[in-house]
């Protein structure tokens, strides 16, 4: 098997884990840009008038076009195929690229088109994932997927997506489209600078391999030609790949958590709005990602505790820190910033997964695989929530899941092989960073025309009414 990426250039790329100075810089760039634009919005909160109510009431009219063919479908179809092929490689899902596609180009409603993003997020990743469930890990005998991170991740997440479709309900239009591009102009120019980064490396790690070539070349003397050589390690067959990348139990505690908050959506979405039952099953969230994340921060901390104290320093799983309290608490919040942004947006998160698990020194395969996978269940968590509540068309949604499906297979195939022709894993970082910023673009061009056209109209800007909903 080729190894993509050398052990010594993991070490270099890490830089000790965790980012250092750039982490901490873009997290007072974020907080202190969210603050000003929160606080516009407080600003901005006088006492609506009726009117202005009934206009920006969350109870939008759904506007479903038909499933034909036109001009229309035939762009979405090319726009959706290949934001769900390079979204899916980069690990950040494309639910950016597929809003505005869906509520511009073919005409859906705000709200069916976060649903039908949705959709696709969960084709493209699950296809992803089943294709990268077939190929082994570039440089370790582990699975591709890092179920550790999985675990840790994945509660929080589903957690913040519910954060995030309640925040839609208060938060005024422009200040989502703010926050969002914010967040998405920061997590793009990050994941840009280290890709660049990681090209250089590669470059010059090609180098040293073509020098050493020569002098080894120089240097070689004659060997007894009795000697036999050294036979290569037989590679793996596809399906002992597979049975190798599936780990059961990981994936049994992922399912029951993702059961255990689709029964409480279920509950949620059949109760009044703001009634003691409703926030009853609200709370009732909190303990069920907490229990998840902390059985797996607690493993994680005692086993890298544990090796730190035998001199052992090698990591506990793909990433390079060493899963202090601190830290631990910063992934948390993390995941839970992530599902909050897939909830305002109608994404899968991956939008801070990806650049995150790069940022704590995931390689580029490893985090778009498991970025990937987790997509998939909070994804697909999402379209069965919003089946009960008839979001969405049926026959378009199958239509685009198709769609995705085979994007994000061929998407993983094709980039995959240039990246194991090239010997460039720098390319994945590239795809995640140009489909954060892409996305930025279409968000920002969006929402500032709808600003625009709220401004004109005189219309209410300030933060809406939860229990008005």
């Amino acid at each position: 098997m080729d190894t993509l990426i050398s052990p010594a250039f993991c070490a270099i790329n890490t830089g000790g884990g965790g980012g250092g100075g750039g982490s901490k810089s873009f997290a007072v760039y974020l907080l202190a840009a969210s603050s000003v634009a929160i606080s516009a919005a407080f600003f901005l909160s006088h006492s609506p008038s009726s009117g202005d109510k009934l206009s920006l009431s969350s109870r939008t009219v759904h506007v479903w076009p038909e499933l034909e063919l036109s001009w229309r479908s035939a762009l979405a179809t090319a726009i959706g195929f290949l934001g769900s092929a390079f979204g899916t490689v980069g690990g950040v899902g494309g639910g950016g690229i597929f809003v505005p596609m869906l509520n511009l180009i073919v005409g859906f409603d705000a709200k069916s088109a976060a649903a039908l993003s949705k959709c696709m997020i969960m084709g493209a990743s699950a296809s992803s994932v089943w294709y990268n469930l077939r190929v082994a890990h570039p440089s370790k005998e582990v699975p591709i997927i890092d179920y550790n991170l999985a675990l840790l991740f994945q509660p929080m997440l589903m957690l913040g997506i519910t954060i995030g479709v309640e925040l839609s309900v208060v938060f005024p239009y422009w200040l989502i489209t703010v926050l969002i591009i914010i967040l998405f102009i920061g997590t793009s120019s990050r994941s840009m600078c280290k890709a660049i980064e990681m090209w250089k490396q590669e470059t010059l790690l090609k180098m040293e391999k073509r020098e050493h070539a020569k002098q080894s070349n120089q240097n070689q003397v004659e060997v007894d030609t009795k000697c036999e050589p050294l036979l290569p390690q037989p590679e793996k067959s596809t399906l002992e790949v597979l049975k190798f990348n599936i780990r059961w139990k990981g994936i049994l505690v992922l399912a029951l958590a993702w059961f255990a908050f689709l029964f409480l959506q279920i509950l949620k979405s059949n109760s009044e709005a703001c009634s003691l039952f409703y926030w009853v099953v609200n709370v009732l969230q909190f303990p069920v990602a907490l229990s998840v994340f902390g059985w797996e921060a607690a493993k994680l901390w005692r086993e890298s505790r544990e090796r730190r104290k035998r001199g052992n320093w090698e990591c506990v799983c793909e990433a390079s820190i060493e899963w202090t309290a601190m830290q631990l608490l910063f992934c948390a919040f993390c995941g839970l910033l992530g599902g909050t942004v897939g909830g305002l947006l109608g994404s899968g998160g991956g939008f801070i997964l990806g650049p995150l698990f790069l940022e704590i020194g995931v390689i580029p395969q490893v985090a778009s695989a498991t970025a990937t996978f987790v997509m998939m269940f909070s994804s697909s968590l999402s379209v069965v929530e919003f089946y009960f509540l008839k979001r969405f068309p049926i026959p378009y949604a199958l239509y685009l899941i198709a769609v995705s499906v085979l994007a994000g297979f061929w998407g993983q195939f094709f980039v995959r092989r240039l990246v194991k022709m090239l010997k460039r894993a720098s390319i994945i970082v590239f795809i995640l960073s140009s489909v954060i910023f892409a996305s930025a673009l279409t968000m920002g061009v969006v929402g500032t025309d709808k600003s625009i056209s709220m401004m004109k109209h005189h219309e209410y800007m300030g933060f809406l009414s939860f229990c008005d909903k």
